[in-house]
């Protein structure tokens, strides 16, 4: 028999997207033969004390939000072997259950959840000075990110999925280049570079379809590290930011693509660095590849832009 499903919405995410989704996903899930409780979150402290009760339950986690409840949620269940998450889209941006291959209508969701294919997946970990190490799903990434992600999140919600653009644009307008430090193992290698941002990837995409580190795979064990060096702003607004969406963006000289277990980054001025949405740490800090940290419900059929690079290979075969 199939475990009970907690049902974890976060009832303000993507406008009040996920308080509309939630009802008809709890429908579908019983009209599955599942058994479903509904627990709404107050915070990301809450959904996590939520996940762990769940998790001593014996129960499939399912987040109802965006990226920012899922990462919460992953953070805690990899701290429970033999827990699962799964996923229905609520929110604005939707990037991880993007790359997953997951829909975002709530029926089609709930059908891969009951159908109870499970896939491992990675995290990228965060460990910033004394801090408790915190994990995310998607991208963590520092400098002008910071500032587009800070005015992303304090943009109204009327924006929808254009939040992002509104955010990068607002960030463009006092931006000034930044020096930043990063050191990678593997290869043991150092770089400093005057320039926008730097991100460490554990997935592809972020900012509602954003693909920024089109190479990133979940099951690989790396990080995939972009750094994007000084251009004009109006080369960056017209050039760099256009081709992001179809990650065509890494082509061009300004952009760097490194691969490593674990980087150490700095900046020469304060930063707090951004992951799935929300501020992860802050700057100087230190990204770690958990590989296979969490298992998480997908469809049996990797999308053909897969998120997994064994799948793909077998795919191949």
């Amino acid at each position: 028999m199939a475990a009970p499903i907690r049902l974890l919405v976060n009832p303000a995410a993507g406008g009040g997207r996920a308080a509309r989704v939630a009802p008809v996903a709890e429908e579908a899930l019983r009209a599955l033969g599942l058994t479903v409780q509904r627990s709404d979150t107050r915070s990301l402290d809450h959904a996590r004390e939520l996940a762990r009760e769940a998790a001593h339950a014996g129960e499939t986690v399912v987040g109802v939000s965006g990226d920012g409840l899922l990462g919460a949620l992953a953070d805690e269940l990899r701290g429970h072997p033999g827990s699962v998450l799964g996923i229905v889209p609520g929110g604005r941006g939707n990037d991880f259950a993007r790359v997953l291959g997951i829909p975002n209508d709530a029926h089609a969701a709930a059908t891969i959840i009951a159908d109870g294919h499970v896939q491992s997946v990675d995290l990228g970990i965060v460990q910033a000075g004394d801090a408790e190490p915190r994990a995310f799903v998607g991208i963590a990434s520092a400098g002008f990110d910071s500032d587009a992600n800070r005015i992303a999140n304090e943009a109204p919600p009327w924006l929808g999925g254009l939040v992002y653009a509104y955010g990068a644009l607002r960030a463009l307008a006092a931006w000034r280049p930044a020096r930043f430090e990063i050191e990678l193992d593997p290869p043991g290698e150092r770089h400093a570079v005057v320039g926008y941002s730097v991100g460490a990837a554990n997935s592809k995409a972020y900012g509602g379809g954003m693909k920024a580190a089109p190479g990133a795979m979940l099951d690989d064990g790396l990080l995939e590290v972009m750094v994007l060096g000084d251009v004009s702003k109006w080369a960056f607004l017209t050039r760099i930011l256009p081709r992001v969406f179809k990650g065509t963006h890494v082509e061009e000289p300004e952009v760097s693509v490194f691969r490593a277990r674990e980087v150490v980054l700095s900046a020469d001025r304060p930063f707090a660095m951004y992951a799935d949405g929300d501020p992860i740490g802050d700057l100087p800090l230190r990204v770690i590849a958990a590989q296979a940290a969490i298992s998480v419900l997908t469809p049996r059929t990797p999308p053909p832009d897969s998120a997994f690079a064994r799948a793909a290979v077998a795919g191949e075969a």
